[in-house]
């Protein structure tokens, strides 16, 4: 048989679908609706833990800047109030003056209707609303202004030879009158010769770096000065009354000379021994001091309003 009378031979090669898998994409589509599951038990299991007060501040956190104010507290959203008020989120960028200021209370609707808007009630009650929030931020201003001036002195006795050798006679500490600086003896090493008004070298450098810190402050300066239980002689004029007074203002002067004005002294007394710092041992050394006090000032409040 000659090759061209073979015959033809033609394969058709059916392709099957549907047989085996059918990819991977179920797979992805299983994993998210597990994924979204989890989530929504954890959410169920959140809100279930939580108290009342908690759900209404995540509420206020999450709630929509656009939403308007309302005046009722019933049936309105969120008990009447507008979550666009409160937060950083629908306040933008907030100065450390307002982050300082504590929010302003808000009047119920009980007080709304005993006290009408307009009435000259309702302008005192706003009135006292805003005097009070501005003494609780000037309040905090100053307690900040005091910590930073206790830790600047904390350093600079720490960095520079001169006061570190004597950082063993200065004790820094917060008291309801302001921030307290005392000089205070140590044996051997006082702060004025026996019996002298003028203050040694040890404590004219002591003071100047006293006066150096408080000069960046606006607060005013109270000024004691401080002697042991030692007796004065008999029938002398001049007791320790006269002596720790005289100390208290020559170290005063020492303030001033170094920068202080005369508008920031409040007062200079003499405490003797009336205040030892000691009180188990009312003649040791360390009961002879000089304290500096940088006073916690009362704002100025707006005319018809007292503090």
């Amino acid at each position: 048989m000659a090759a061209s009378d073979q015959p033809i031979v033609i394969k058709k090669v059916i392709k099957r679908g549907g047989g085996g898998h059918h990819g991977g994409a179920w797979k992805v589509a299983y994993a998210d609706f597990v994924t979204a599951m989890m989530a929504f038990f954890l959410l169920m299991w959140l809100i279930n833990t939580t108290d009342p007060d908690q759900k209404r501040g995540i509420a206020d956190y999450f709630a929509p800047a656009s939403v308007s104010p309302s005046n009722s507290g019933s049936g309105a959203p969120l008990a009447g109030t507008a979550p666009g008020d409160d937060g950083v989120q629908g306040a933008g960028e907030t100065s450390p003056r307002e982050l300082l200021a504590p929010s302003a209370p808000q009047l119920n609707d009980r007080d709304r209707q005993q006290v009408p808007e307009g009435s000259p009630q309702a302008v005192d009650s706003v009135n006292e609303i805003s005097s009070s929030a501005m003494v609780e931020a000037r309040q905090r201003r100053d307690a900040a202004e005091l910590h930073s001036a206790a830790e600047s002195l904390r350093q600079a006795m720490q960095d520079l030879p001169e006061l570190a050798e004597l950082s063993n006679h200065v004790l820094i500490d917060e008291t309801p009158e302001g921030l307290r600086i005392q000089l205070v003896d140590q044996e051997g090493r006082p702060m004025f010769e026996p019996g002298a008004v003028v203050p040694n070298e040890r404590a004219i450098t002591l003071l100047r770096a006293v006066a150096r810190i408080a000069e960046r402050l606006p607060n005013r300066l109270s000024i004691a000065g401080h002697t042991d239980s030692a007796p004065s002689a008999p029938g002398a004029d001049y007791t320790n009354w006269e002596l720790s007074a005289d100390r208290a203002n020559a170290a005063r002067a020492v303030l001033q000379r170094t920068g202080i004005t005369d508008d920031r002294i409040y007062e200079v007394r003499g405490k003797a021994g009336s205040e030892p710092l000691y009180p188990d041992d009312p003649y040791m050394p360390g009961n002879r001091r000089i304290s500096v006090v940088l006073l916690r000032e009362a704002p100025v409040m707006p005319s018809g309003h007292e503090l």
